[in-house]
């Protein structure tokens, strides 16, 4: 059974791992942006000019489920404990 305090520490730890993967994958994008570019634009058929906010809205609506899903509720669960 789980309870109120491991859900919290679960949640926790999900928007921590969430957050570092976004972090890491911000890092990669800025840095090797050149050659993350001809990879995905050769996978995917798309011209470079479509892939930097193909790119921005990835990371912009990974942040919004990390926060919908792992911290608003890490937050309540916070709050009401």
């Amino acid at each position: 059974m789980i309870n109120l305090e491991t859900l919290t520490t679960f949640l926790g730890w999900c928007t921590v791992i969430n957050f570092g993967l976004l972090l890491f994958t911000t890092v990669m994008l800025f840095l090797f942006r050149d050659f993350v570019a001809g990879i995905h634009g050769k996978m995917m058929a798309m011209p470079r000019e479509e892939l930097n906010p193909a790119y921005f809205s990835y990371l912009a609506n990974f942040k919004i489920l990390i926060i919908v899903f792992n911290l608003a509720p890490y937050v309540a669960l916070k709050v009401i404990s």
